[in-house]
């Protein structure tokens, strides 16, 4: 594809303001942008009379396309952020969101997710510098999905993401489960804190799992122990 121009750039602009999701936008979206400012400049030193009217205009077209770029990569990091926060508290969101990260929005979200579980492990589990950094290197610390999305459940796209290492180590056993009816907020006995809504595929605490299975409010799906 092209460069890309002011007006495509604004729409796009448009769709991610409109949304509290990451849009699906083309891999190369920020290239053809530098793109289109490589040309433009261009243009503008092509002018003998750097001052005239024409010049003007492609030099604000510039600043503009600029300034575009700037607030779109600022939407979309916020979003991202917003995500590995989601994600180191054990919280559960849509996995199609990652997916319409382009290259470095993805190298950004596996850093700042790797660096939360870094800090989480020194600070709240008492783990050394040193000990922490071993196990950075010796094992990949990016998370894995519990389960994979499942067509059959309708409108349910939620799926929650953990580290192998805090599960195995540092998590009560726990079960995975579909919710049957939305239920208010409460403490597992992780110390987390659960909102169930109908529809959503989670792990919880074996124990909380059983009391809420015992009470038809989620179906045990006996996927893990």
């Amino acid at each position: 594809m092209g460069p890309l121009g002011l007006d495509e750039l604004r729409s796009i602009l448009l769709s991610e303001r409109e949304t509290g999701r990451l849009t699906a936008v083309a891999p190369d979206l920020f290239d053809r942008g530098h793109a289109e400012l490589a040309s433009l400049t261009g243009k503008v030193y092509a002018f003998e009379d750097p001052l005239s009217d024409d010049a003007r205009s492609l030099i604000e077209e510039t600043l503009a396309i600029k300034e575009t770029l700037r607030e779109l990569f600022a939407i979309r990091s916020r979003k991202i952020l917003a995500l590995t926060i989601m994600h180191a508290e054990g919280n559960y969101y849509d996995r199609e969101e990652v997916k319409r990260m382009v290259l470095g929005e993805k190298e950004m979200f596996e850093t700042v997710t790797t660096s939360i579980e870094q800090c989480k492990g020194i600070l709240l589990h008492n783990l050394p510098h040193h000990e922490k950094r071993k196990r950075t290197e010796d094992t990949d610390t990016r998370s894995i999905p519990v389960s994979e999305p499942d067509e059959d459940l309708g409108d349910a796209t939620t799926v929650q993401y953990a580290t192998p290492e805090a599960n195995a180590a540092l998590s009560p056993p726990c079960i995975l489960v579909r919710v049957l009816e939305d239920m208010e907020s409460f403490m597992g006995i992780d110390g987390r804190i659960y909102t169930l809504l109908k529809g959503d595929i989670v792990t919880l605490p074996e124990r909380n799992a059983a009391v809420l299975t015992e009470r038809n409010i989620v179906l045990n799906m006996n996927l893990c122990k």
